[in-house]
């Protein structure tokens, strides 16, 4: 298990416990955690719709790809700190990361 912490737009966190042995997406994290999360393409990088900017820990996340590059390229709002939460496989390396999501405040 790991931790990640999830801030929403009035700088409250709420952590949320992870496990990483079931090949988990961020995405479906949020979702069974009852996050609104969109997730309209069903995790193909293809809508935006579980758009994220992270605030801490980036460094540790697995590379851009450039199917989602080419997606969050799409987005009004886009930063260097965006991700497509679809794309982000829970692992140990995600420990600590904390991150807005950015997908609810576009809707």
């Amino acid at each position: 298990m790991i931790n990640v912490t999830v801030e929403n737009e009035f700088g409250e966190r709420k952590q949320l416990e992870v496990p990483t042995d079931m090949g988990l997406s961020l995405m479906e994290v949020l979702k069974a955690y009852e996050y609104e999360i969109q997730a309209t393409c069903g995790g193909m990088a293809l809508c935006a719709t579980c758009h994220i900017e992270v605030l801490e820990g980036g460094e540790n996340l697995q590379e851009i790809n450039d199917s989602e590059l080419a997606t969050l390229d799409t987005l009004p709002d886009v930063t260097d700190n965006s991700r497509l939460s679809c794309q982000l496989r829970a692992s140990d390396a995600m420990d600590g990361l904390v991150f807005r999501i950015k997908a609810l405040q576009e809707a």
